[in-house]
């Protein structure tokens, strides 16, 4: 099965989907993941995401 749509859905976003997550602070991440901190959104990466989720679940 051929793979060539994965990721399409960040082509159009500006450096393809990557920049720097305003959590861990780590660059050249894709931050794909809109969460609230703070009363604002922002986008985080994975690692942050699956931490901000859990520490919520508790």
């Amino acid at each position: 099965m051929s793979k060539a749509h994965r990721g399409s859905g960040i082509r159009s976003e500006v450096n393809h989907g990557r920049g720097q997550c305003p959590v861990c602070k780590r660059t050249e991440v894709k931050v794909m993941y809109e969460v609230t901190i703070e009363g604002q959104k922002a986008k985080v990466c994975k690692p942050c995401n699956a931490h901000l989720k859990a520490v919520a679940a508790n």
